[in-house]
């Protein structure tokens, strides 16, 4: 059985699962409105087995692709089926698993033509799973943009009143990034004939790739390999600053986070953000080394901008879903910034390998722990906004009394997402300060002005939505408020139960990332 399953492309059958189920649904006739969200639900829980059996057969202790699958595609231009997963891959996939059924149990009373809802989100797992075990550009890409569409769909058709606004905003943005990032890949691939990540991480750490690139595109405005690398690192780069989003390229983020139907918003902020961190540490860190620490001063200050500005504007909020909108924003900063940091040469020092390593762990931590967290919080508010119409925070107060189960619940959440110690957001907050303050002091010493501001505006939302008074004197702002059903307790329950477990045991994960972080940072030392 064993021999079996490791022949089998584990891989691609993961892959390509979600698509398969999603072609199903279009079989299913659109009456039998039960059949469909049970269908999409058992399809998306199969992936969920699927991805938990590649865990429990992952060997951490080999840094090196695993379950990798490799085919011949278009030989004339490089390109190559090429499937595998590292710690962060892997990770990324059981982030991806647990998400959308999560986001599918969450979209459960969706009555507007559920069967195209769950089959857009079965395609978008697809698109994630994809663009997390792709190696080549060109089969990357696909699922890259693959995302993209269903997306798109998911807002403009099932949004709020402005959906269409977010939706466009959105695309156009997302876009740009993308057509940017493929003129710089397509440059690489004339001048290279390399479509592999990895391969071309070689070059890069040897000093190859920018001899080649300039020996074939050097001349005209490219006057220098300088020019030339920073201009292909600035296309890529703004792929993935745009994906995050790193400011200022954040502004199409609150409106689609605030418009999208709950489980969306769910699948946004808690995986399609992680594709943006994603790309910085597979791609944009390994492949251009040099020109990521050429402008590594303003990297770091933009990382910092992101934290601070981002928390500033959550407080300023009325809107529970904006909000959390911009408090996604404030933690993934915290990334970028680790990211960021580690780019950086630090000479002889004893201790730089150690806290490169604690950044890289911490970073890969933060980002799975606030996929649970923040996927978490717009499942909660999307609850209080189906119960009442409303999702003002001045909209309500005095909940604690009537509805203690989801008060206690989405405490926990804001807590974790606070970092409370004892909670899974603290771990990962704590490796990328520990880190960063020796390689960075300035900008993370400056970052801390974010934690202060994000413990402020969540003990303000927790006082004002739990306890505090309805505005007009009413001691119960919510007196016709209902608690969670027994089948929402259920939904939430196995994530606020992560939460604690990876709060007290992080080991559970970092004892997978740590030998891919060590690794990472021998190569960026080369």
């Amino acid at each position: 059985m064993g021999v079996l399953m490791n022949s089998l492309p584990l891989l691609s059958i993961l892959t390509l699962l979600p698509l398969v189920g999603a072609a199903l649904l279009s079989f299913i006739p659109p009456e039998k409105i039960k059949f469909v969200r049970r269908f999409a639900l058992a399809t998306a829980l199969l992936t969920l087995g699927l991805t938990g059996w590649l865990w429990c057969h992952y060997d951490p202790a080999d840094w090196r692709m695993q379950f990798a699958e490799r085919a011949v595609w278009v030989p004339s231009l490089g390109i190559e089926f090429h499937l595998g997963v590292d710690a962060l891959g892997l990770l990324m996939v059981l982030l991806a698993a647990i998400i959308i059924p999560f986001a599918m149990l969450a979209s459960w009373k969706i009555t507007e033509n559920p069967k195209l809802y769950f089959g857009l989100l079965l395609l978008l797992e697809t698109g994630l799973f994809g663009t997390f075990t792709a190696i080549n550009f060109f089969h990357w890409f696909i699922f890259w943009e693959l995302s993209l569409i269903p997306a798109f769909f998911l807002i403009k058709l099932w949004g709020g009143p402005n959906r269409t606004r977010a939706a466009m905003q959105f695309f156009i943005y997302t876009l740009v990034g993308s057509v940017t990032m493929l003129l710089a890949f397509l440059a690489i691939l004339s001048a290279t004939g390399i479509c592999d990540f990895v391969q071309l991480a070689d070059l890069a750490r040897d000093g190859e790739l920018q001899s080649i690139l300039f020996a074939k595109l050097g001349g005209g405005l490219f006057k220098t390999r300088e020019i030339l690398g920073t201009v292909l690192f600035l296309g890529v780069f703004l792929g993935f600053a745009v994906k995050v989003p790193l400011l200022p390229f954040h502004t199409w983020l609150p409106d689609a986070y605030a418009e999208a139907p709950t489980g969306t918003s769910m699948v946004l902020t808690g995986v399609m953000s992680k594709m943006g961190v994603y790309g910085f540490l597979r791609i944009l860190l390994r492949i251009f080394p040099d020109q990521t620490r050429a402008a590594l001063t303003p990297l770091l200050w933009l990382a910092v901008a992101t934290i601070v500005f981002s928390a500033f504007a959550a407080f300023a909020q009325k809107d529970l879903k904006r909000m959390v909108a911009y408090a996604s924003i404030n933690h993934l900063g915290y990334c970028l910034l680790g990211i960021f940091a580690v780019a950086q040469v630090t000479g002889t020092s004893v201790n730089g390998p150690l806290e490169k390593t604690a950044v890289l762990n911490g970073v890969m931590l933060q980002m799975f722990n606030h996929g649970l967290t923040a996927a978490a919080l717009f499942y909660f508010v999307g609850i209080l906004e189906q119960r009442s119409g409303r999702r003002s925070i001045d909209d309500f107060g005095g909940l604690r009394k009537t509805a203690p189960i989801l008060c206690g619940l989405m405490g926990i959440t804001l807590f974790a997402s606070l970092g409370l110690p004892g909670l899974n957001g603290f771990i990962g907050e704590f490796l990328i300060f520990k880190g960063v303050f020796p390689l960075a002091t300035a900008a993370a010493a400056v970052s801390t002005i974010g934690l202060m501001v994000t413990a402020i505006f969540i003990l303000t939302l927790i006082q004002r939505v739990f306890h505090g008074p309805l505005p007009g004197g009413t001691s119960s702002a919510n007196s016709g408020a209902v608690d969670l059903t027994r089948t929402e307790r259920f939904t939430v329950i196995p994530i606020i139960t992560l939460m604690f477990v990876l709060g007290i045991y992080p080991q559970i994960v970092i004892a997978l990332t740590n030998p891919t972080a060590v690794q990472m940072v021998q190569k960026l030392a080369q």
